[in-house]
């Protein structure tokens, strides 16, 4: 946040926060793609295969201004099981981006996620956004997606270990929540 900017606070979204979330999610993504967005958002939330959900909201001055959700994923034909998640969505309102409030929603969510053991965070996402947040290309890493990602795009594919082991010695393809197994949330 810069200079005088009223302070931002970080905590998981309430039941109560849905309309604001929404809100946001619509501003952030527009009439073309932001109902697509509230509607993943809300059924990632009561899909049982995406559990655990960590969805968590950005504030400033009481005002829901952001909001990150992660569902849980495996990695299927990996020689160990390591717990794993995606980030998705990721949404901050048109009026407060810019001041990394993005970023600090990835940094606390990323924090409450290794303090629960998960290991891997994949994401499909701006290459020029979330390599700044330590995220790298996953394919290349033997990190599959659940769906083919177009060579051209192949760069959008990321991943994020929490465990300094885990890139370069798991290797597998991501299984999303039920939720999220819809092709259209695989095009960019």
């Amino acid at each position: 946040m810069h200079g005088n900017a009223p302070p931002l606070e970080i905590r998981s979204a309430m039941d109560a926060d849905s309309p604001a979330v929404h809100a946001v999610a619509l501003a952030a993504f527009g009439k073309a793609q932001g109902p697509e967005i509230v509607d993943l958002i809300d059924s990632l939330s009561k899909d049982a295969s995406a559990m655990p959900v960590l969805s968590f909201v950005a504030t400033c001055q009481a005002r829901v201004v952001g909001h990150i959700l992660f569902s849980s994923v495996r990695l299927t034909g990996a020689r160990e099981q390591v717990a794993a998640s995606i980030l998705a969505p990721l949404c901050v309102h048109p009026d407060f981006q810019q001041q990394g409030i993005g970023g600090s929603l990835i940094r606390f969510g990323l924090s409450r996620l290794q303090a629960m053991g998960v290991g891997l965070v994949f994401v499909l996402g701006h290459p020029g956004y979330y390599p700044r947040h330590g995220f790298v290309p996953a394919g290349e890493r033997g990190l599959a997606a659940p769906y083919p990602i177009p060579p051209e795009h192949a760069d959008a594919w990321m991943v994020q270990a929490l465990r300094p082991d885990l890139l370069g010695t798991v290797t597998g393809t991501v299984a999303c929540a039920q939720t999220l197994t819809d092709p259209r949330h695989w095009q960019e």
